[in-house]
């Protein structure tokens, strides 16, 4: 697979400061039960790289020592890796809100028939894919099956109390473009999925986060092969909004690898643009235990044009208080068949 990276390294995007850190995401490992198409870390069933119980306890120590306010797991599928339920408890035992980046068809695999109960249980937010209300849609992304199949799992969930208003159980969606096109407004789309949701499935959530494609990893390749990297990085840039930068989520944010090294956000670890110590050196998890915070520079490159381009993006969706952009992807009505 062709790598991006040497067409993003070279960069007029400019310097950003850290904030405090309040969120710490987690990469538990890139094994996963899907293959989809937009995936920019790569993750599928043939990967074998799982954070051990050693480097989850790192994790814990780093949640004692800082006033983490979000422990954000991620992978792959992070519930398939072992240790998955023993962080969850742990990290709730110390009164942290932990959010689980949860594909959905996880819940139907065998050994994980239970998950969601235990994710109720320990009231933890789910933040699920569901890149279109279109079965052809989705499953054209993310494999054939994959939409009845998360569409089970989000009415499990509901069934649980997971997206009902008062039931303190927060249940938000993912949208992801189906090729190179910025994301439709997040608010009028949102509308959008909780009436067909509803209306077709009786389906409830509560927020629904738009996350612009990067032009990395397996979704970049695939730029490469089309002949369209070119054209997607002149639409990001075009799109360039420079008020973007106060809330771009790097600027409170630690994305952590499989082996505890850290990242200034999830698609810098994909790049595998490690954050650097004032030494120069890559930082690891061990350094937030005997520092009160890491004054390293934010890494950049022309990716970083994607989380600031129209109404912005992160890994919460659209950027707070941006102005949306202008998008030419239609969005496909549900039918049923």
């Amino acid at each position: 697979m062709k790598s991006t990276l040497p067409l993003l390294l070279k960069t007029d995007f400019p310097a950003i400061n850290r904030k405090a850190l309040q969120i710490l995401q987690v990469n538990l490992g890139y094994l996963c039960n899907q293959s989809c198409e937009h995936c920019h870390v790569n993750a599928g069933p043939n990967r074998t790289e799982l954070m051990d119980k050693e480097t989850i306890d790192l994790v814990l120590k780093v949640l004692d020592k800082h006033r983490v306010e979000l422990l954000d797991l991620t992978g792959g599928a992070p519930e398939m890796n072992p240790h998955f339920r023993y962080l969850v408890v742990r990290a709730r035992e110390r009164g942290v809100t932990v959010m689980d980046r949860c594909n959905l068809t996880i819940l139907s695999e065998p050994g994980h028939e239970d998950l969601a109960e235990f994710l109720a249980r320990h009231q933890v937010q789910v933040t699920a894919s569901m890149p279109c209300y279109s079965p052809a849609n989705v499953d054209k992304q993310r494999g054939q099956g994959v939409f009845d199949r998360s569409i089970s799992g989000l009415q499990a969930l509901n069934r649980l109390g997971y997206g009902i208003e008062g039931s303190g159980l927060e249940l938000n969606l993912v949208y992801n473009p189906l090729g190179p096109n910025l994301p439709p407004p997040q608010a009028a789309l949102e509308a959008d999925y909780k009436r067909e949701l509803k209306s077709h499935f009786n389906i409830d959530f509560t927020r629904l986060f738009t996350i612009t494609n990067m032009p990395i990893q397996r979704f970049g390749a695939v730029l490469l092969s089309q002949g369209q990297f070119e054209g997607y990085m002149q639409l990001l840039k075009g799109a360039y909004r420079p008020e973007n930068l106060e809330t771009v989520m790097c600027r409170s944010l630690f994305s952590v690898d499989y082996q505890g090294y850290l990242y200034d956000c999830d698609f810098n670890q994909m790049l595998q643009l490690p954050a650097v110590s004032g030494t120069g050196d890559r930082s690891h998890l061990r350094e937030l235990l005997t520092r009160d915070e890491l004054n390293c520079p934010i890494r950049v490159a022309d990716h970083c044009y994607g989380c600031t381009a129209g109404q912005g993006s992160s890994c919460g969706g659209a950027l707070e208080g941006s102005v949306s952009a202008p998008t030419s992807e239609a969005i496909i009505e549900f039918h049923p068949s």
